[in-house]
């Protein structure tokens, strides 16, 4: 889905920028259900960030003739946000799909939207890992991760075709911006997004409360023990208004992270202590959720029904995106000097970040409330 909000420009941008375009800004979100689009939403509606409240309007974000005529009649649109993705079989795929998808949508938006200064896209760590197909048996960079980091050769990475793209489209000629924001595993909330981490890992939690089953962490130990770092939904939407609305970030691709250190051995026991979980001593035998969990549908829809939760199902493709995330064979860590360097200073406390985002599942009807994890 996509969505049109207001957007304010930052105060900095110098007078003969902001007078480029008549009447206000107006930001396209591509992947507004998503976990980033979500906090972009909710960014663009507080008083405090570059954005006001105002009405939307929403569109399928997909390929095709859905895309065609509501994105014709977008003429207003001054800044794009592409935080989409779409998962297929093969990294191929991936780069045909993905990159049909960005296409289209500015090859259908350009002609109509006179005003556009300023096109945003986020990919990840991928662009420094290779793709996720051949992760493990290809070399690829050591950490920690910069920005100026060439391509990894030899492999098709969708990431490296969408960045393609939004170069042609935002060539110096155009006189339209970009910037390339590259978030690690994002930690978020999105009622109906089906690859968020932290929400797949809490329905986990909840099945093992329901069933009394040991809250074991299921990756290798190379992911429990090995430092990384992690991405907050907010600071990535944080990010990303900066870029869109700052002279500063013109051009430029940044790493975001949260800014700490951590490791999945911490951020388990923050979770079983959220959780009033006992957090079980590692056993090192990483195990499948998506094995695991493949036939326990029926019980997370037992757990919606008995404390009147929203309707969350629990998809197949969910659990792929955890195994992978828990079961890196190797260290990830981004570099965020770049983003300091040029004037955005912004961080989370990975912790408390998860404790936030989980608090914030239950206000929502999402999660389980206290009364079911202390029963």
């Amino acid at each position: 889905m996509c969505s049109l909000l207001p957007l304010c420009c930052s105060r900095t941008e110098p007078p003969e920028a902001a007078s480029k375009h008549d009447g206000h800004n107006e930001a396209l979100i591509v992947g507004v259900t998503g976990i980033v689009g979500n906090s972009l939403v909710e960014a663009l509606q507080h008083p405090d960030a570059p954005g006001a409240p105002g009405e939307s309007a929403a569109s399928p974000a997909g390929p095709g003739p859905a895309v065609t005529p509501k994105l014709s009649s977008l003429d207003r649109v001054t800044h794009v946000f592409w935080v989409a993705w779409e998962k297929k079989s093969t990294e191929e795929e991936n780069c045909e799909a993905n990159g049909f998808m960005l296409r289209s949508v500015l090859q259908t938006l350009l002609p109509v939207a006179k005003r556009l200064k300023h096109v945003c896209l986020q990919t990840g760590v991928k662009h420094y890992l290779g793709p996720y197909f051949h992760f493990g048996t290809i070399k690829h960079y050591r950490p920690p991760f910069r920005e100026d980091l060439p391509q990894v050769p030899g492999l098709p990475n969708f990431y490296y075709t969408l960045e393609d793209i939004l170069f042609e489209a935002c060539s110096p000629s155009s006189g339209i911006t970009w910037s390339v924001h590259r978030p690690n595993i994002i930690f978020g909330f999105a009622p109906r997004n089906h690859t968020n981490v932290l929400g797949s890992l809490a329905i986990y939690a909840a099945i093992c409360k329901h069933q009394k089953l040991s809250f074991n962490f299921p990756g290798n130990r190379q992911s429990w023990e090995t430092l990384t770092n992690v991405s907050d939904a907010d600071l990535v939407a944080e990010q990303e208004l900066w870029a869109a609305t700052n002279p500063s970030a013109k051009n430029e691709a940044f790493n975001v992270a949260d800014g700490d250190c951590t490791s999945s051995e911490r951020l388990w026991a923050v979770m079983a202590r959220e959780f009033k979980l006992e957090c079980p001593v590692y056993d090192g035998k990483p195990v499948s959720l998506e094995q695991l969990l493949k036939n326990k549908k029926n019980v997370w829809e037992q757990i919606v029904v008995e404390n009147g939760l929203l309707e969350t199902a629990v998809q197949d493709e969910t659990w792929w995106a955890v195994d992978l995330c828990l079961n890196f064979p190797f260290q990830v860590v981004s570099c965020m000097n770049k983003s300091k360097e040029h004037g955005f200073l912004s961080y989370r406390n990975s912790e408390k970040s998860v404790i936030y985002w989980i608090r914030k599942m239950k206000e929502r009807n999402i999660l389980p409330d206290d009364k079911f994890w202390t029963s």
